[in-house]
C-alpha cells in the first residue's frame, strides 16, 4: 500500500492521492449495496496526460483501475472490490469550445449532467438526456453506460448526442475519435465501441456533445390507470395522436414511498393501481386541447379514470417529482433492481407474463414497478424485508432473476436496458447476448486492454 501511494504521488501530488478509509469507502462503491468496497487508493487526475500516465503505470504494476464518476450506477459497474485503484474524474469538469452554429460543445468526463444542461440553457439551447440523478451523475459515466432516462422516446440515448470522444485506452494510448464530424465515412467508428462499454476498454476523458433547440412550454399530463393492460393502450392512443417528449409509468406502491417522504402530495383523491405521466410541448392552446381530447377517449375506453394537467412550470416539476423521486425514496430498503426492456410492440404481452412471475415468486416481498415504458424499459425493484439478511435477500432475488431473464430472452429483450451490466448482471449476459457475441466482446477487450487492468471483472463474463 505504501509503495502504491508513493508511486502514484510521483504521477500526481499528495493531495490528489487518497488512501484513507472514508475515501476508499466513498469512491469504491456506487448506488448498489451488494458489494464491499476495497480499493487500494483513489486518484484525482486533472488532465488527459495524467490519466494516460496512470494507465501506463497500472500496466507496469499489473494493478486494476476502476473509473469513478458520479457513482450513481445501479449495476456495480464502478465498484472496486479487489484492491484496484479508483480513478475519479471529479477534477475534470471543464466545458469549452462552444460552437453556436454547430450547436456543439466540448466537455471533460467529470462534467455533471445538470452542469451541461445549465450551460445549454444559458445559450438558449437544450441538452435532452435527462434522469433523476442529473445533479450528481457525470457525463463520462453517462457515455460509458449509454444512459437513457426519461426523454428517450423523443430524443434518443446518450449515444445520439456524442459527436466525438477523447479516450485513454487500456494500453495508455490517447485516441481522439470523430472530432465532432457529422459525416465521416473513413471506416470503423471506434467512438461507438467506447459508448456503453462501461469503462472496460479504456477511460472516456472528454467528449464533443451536440445540443438541441429548447422545447417550448413543456406540459405534463398525469393519468390514473386502473389496469396494467391500460398503460400500453394509453401509450398507443397518445403516441399516435401527438408528439410526446416523455411517457412514464409507476405503480401505487412506488407512489406510496414517494409520498411517505412528505415532499409531495397525492395527485388524486383516490388511489389507483398505476399512473401514467406523459409530457409534450404546448406552444399554443391547440396542443393542450388535443391532449384533453385524447384523455377523454382514454376515459371513455376505461383505460384512465382521472387526470391532471400542469398549469405552470412549477406544477410540471411537482408532477415529475412523483416519478423521479421513486429511486431515492426506496433506496433505504436496499432494493434489488431488474432494469429490462423489450420492443414496445411486445410490451403488453411481456408485462402480463412478468406480472404473473413476480406475483408467484415474490409472494412475501414488496415489488415496486416503474419505468420508461414509452421505449419498452421497465424497472422492477424488489425491496428487502427489514429482518432479512442482505446475502439471503440477494440469493433469493438472483433465483427469481433467472425466471425473469428467461422471459426476457423469450421476448428477445435486454437484461439491462440502461443501467449497464457491471458486476451485478455480468453472469446473466448470456440471456441477451449469444456465445459468439460474447467471444467477440472478449476479443475486443483484449485489443484495447491486453493486460485486463481497466475496470476488471465488469460486463463480460
Amino acid at each position: 500500500m505504501t509503495d502504491i501511494r508513493t508511486e502514484l504521488m510521483t504521477l500526481l501530488n499528495e493531495n490528489r492521492v487518497r488512501t484513507d478509509a472514508d475515501s476508499l469507502g466513498q469512491y469504491g462503491l456506487d448506488w448498489t449495496r451488494f458489494h464491499t468496497p476495497a480499493p487500494s487508493a483513489v486518484v484525482f487526475p486533472r488532465s488527459v496526460d495524467e490519466v494516460a500516465a496512470i494507465v501506463r503505470w497500472a500496466n507496469q504494476r499489473k494493478i486494476g483501475l476502476v473509473p469513478s464518476g458520479g457513482r450513481t450506477g445501479l449495476s456495480a459497474g464502478a465498484v472496486a472490490t479487489q484492491g484496484e485503484v479508483v480513478v475519479s474524474f471529479d477534477l475534470m469538469r471543464a466545458i469549452s469550445d462552444f460552437d453556436p452554429v454547430e450547436r456543439t460543445v466540448t466537455i471533460e468526463a467529470g462534467v455533471v449532467t445538470e452542469q451541461l444542461q445549465g450551460f445549454a440553457a444559458e445559450h438558449g439551447l437544450y441538452y435532452p438526456v435527462d434522469f433523476a440523478s442529473r445533479g450528481s451523475s457525470q457525463l463520462g459515466g453517462n457515455i460509458s453506460t449509454n444512459a437513457g432516462g426519461i426523454k428517450v422516446i423523443r430524443y434518443g440515448l446518450t449515444r445520439d448526442w456524442v459527436m466525438g470522444l477523447t479516450v485513454v485506452t487500456g494500453q495508455g494510448d490517447v485516441l481522439r475519435l470523430n472530432n465532432g464530424l457529422v459525416k465521416n465515412a473513413t471506416g470503423y467508428d471506434l467512438r461507438h465501441l467506447f459508448i456503453g462499454a462501461e469503462g472496460t476498454l479504456g477511460f472516456i476523458v472528454g467528449a464533443r456533445m451536440r445540443l438541441a433547440r429548447q422545447p417550448r412550454n413543456l406540459t405534463v399530463l398525469l393519468l390514473a390507470v386502473p389496469e396494467l393492460d391500460g398503460i400500453m393502450s394509453v401509450f398507443r392512443l397518445f403516441n399516435d395522436g401527438m408528439p410526446l417528449t416523455a411517457f412514464e409509468f409507476f405503480s401505487e406502491q412506488a407512489l406510496g414511498h414517494v409520498l411517505a417522504r412528505g415532499h409531495s402530495q397525492r395527485p388524486f383523491e383516490s388511489a389507483s393501481p398505476y399512473y401514467v405521466l406523459l409530457e409534450f410541448e404546448a406552444p399554443t392552446d391547440a396542443e393542450t386541447e388535443l391532449a384533453f381530447s385524447l384523455f377523454e377517449k382514454a376515459t371513455e375506453a376505461g383505460w384512465a379514470v382521472d387526470g391532471i394537467v400542469s398549469q405552470s412550470e412549477q406544477q410540471a416539476k411537482d408532477l415529475w417529482r412523483l416519478r423521479e423521486d421513486i429511486s431515492e425514496s426506496i433506496t433505504p430498503r436496499r432494493p434489488y433492481k431488474n432494469d429490462i426492456s423489450v420492443t414496445v410492440s411486445k410490451a403488453p404481452a411481456f408485462m402480463r407474463e412478468l406480472d404473473a412471475i413476480l406475483a408467484r415468486e415474490y409472494p412475501d416481498f414488496e415489488v415496486v414497478w416503474f419505468g420508461h415504458i414509452g421505449d419498452g424499459n421497465l424497472h422492477i425493484n424488489v425491496l428487502k424485508p427489514e429482518d432479512m439478511p442482505i446475502d439471503a435477500f440477494k440469493r433469493e432475488c438472483e433465483r427469481v432473476s433467472q425466471w425473469v431473464f428467461e422471459l426476457v430472452k423469450k421476448f428477445d429483450g435486454s437484461i439491462s436496458a440502461e443501467h449497464g451490466v457491471g458486476l451485478l448482471k455480468r453472469d446473466y449476459l448470456g440471456y441477451s447476448r449469444s456465445a459468439e457475441e460474447m467471444a467477440y466482446m472478449r476479443a475486443i477487450k483484449q485489443v484495447f486492454d491486453p493486460n485486463g487492468i481497466i475496470n476488471p471483472g465488469k460486463l463480460v463474463p
